[in-house]
């Protein structure tokens, strides 16, 4: 497998991508081990598809399923640059992602660790092996920076 910080730099230009559209630069990648190749990547889009489920890892998780042409993702592990929220971790479980790798946490909506363990939730019929804190404070600094622009220019 890659390395964490490798594929987190990956997650990482996937979030600067995100700020040349105006979205809340939050990228993500998928990882295919079999073919040691990334096979689904994503920015937040939510603001340009006008989508609330536009997140960063729900656009790789749709491109890796269509790729492997099969709704359980085995063999993969998603990065994300931003700790995922209630729907994505959902999403990461029923798609039976082995692998999670994350970079900052999530306060107000971090439901793998934060707010809510879905993500390894023994009442689930899958867990996920999690991977907490790689880049934190790149990924961290993004969003900050991003959102420090945003108040300076009077929005979000």
């Amino acid at each position: 497998m890659i390395d964490p910080e490798q594929l987190m730099r990956l997650a990482i230009d996937e979030a600067r991508r995100a700020l040349e559209h105006d979205e809340v630069p939050i990228g993500s990648v998928i990882h295919h081990g079999p073919t040691d190749g990334i096979i689904g990547r994503g920015f937040n889009r939510r603001e340009t598809n006008h989508d609330p489920t536009a997140h960063a890892e729900m656009i790789p998780i749709h491109q890796a399923a269509t790729v492997l042409g099969h709704w359980r993702l085995l063999d993969c592990t998603i990065v994300v640059t931003l700790e995922p929220c209630p729907m994505c971790a959902g999403a990461i479980v029923n798609a039976r992602i082995p692998r999670l790798i994350y970079g900052g946490a999530d306060p107000k909506a971090g439901a793998v660790r934060t707010l809510y363990r879905i993500c390894d939730d023994e009442r689930l019929n899958h867990r996920v092996e999690i991977t907490e804190g790689v880049l934190a404070g790149e990924c961290a600094q993004l969003l900050q920076d991003f959102f420090k622009k945003q108040r300076a220019l009077g929005k979000k």
